[in-house]
């Protein structure tokens, strides 16, 4: 198990690590990282695509969750000191929303890695904030 103590914070590392870019990112901490699993966080702010009228909404919590499992893949290739591969949303499943957070909330995103067989992942993903669960679901992501 890798804990990463104090947590990666640098804006310009962690967004180098995902292929999503500026509006469109839902990652900003990286916490945890193992073969197996990952931490990610996400400040809300107002500026973001998904929050409307202080909440962010359900695209925003799904996003952050796909995000997740991106900066896992390109955290791993980091480490090997390779380009990280571009990786698409296969599928989503069982994905559920319990509470919708709120600007300025702090989501702390864990993806557990279920299966990685030649370039298909299967995660179960799940965001708390507060110490209450947002939502959770099963992803395939599949590297292009």
């Amino acid at each position: 198990m890798s804990l990463l103590k104090p947590p990666i914070v640098n804006f310009d590392f962690i967004i180098d690590l995902i292929p999503q870019k500026w509006p469109f990112i839902m990652v900003d901490k990286l916490h945890h990282f193992s073969e197996e699993q990952i931490t990610s966080g996400f400040t809300i702010k107002e500026d973001n695509l998904f929050c409307k009228d202080n909440v962010f909404n359900e695209p925003g919590l799904i996003e952050n969750m796909a995000q997740t499992v991106a900066m896992h893949t390109g955290y791993k290739y980091y480490l090997k000191n390779e380009p990280a591969p571009i990786g698409y949303i296969g599928a989503i499943k069982k994905a559920e929303i319990f509470i919708l957070p709120k600007l300025g909330d702090e989501l702390v995103t864990t993806v557990d890695i279920l299966h990685d067989i030649m370039g298909v992942t299967l995660v179960k993903a799940k965001i708390e904030c507060n110490q209450k669960l947002v939502a959770n679901s099963e992803i395939k992501t599949v590297l292009a």
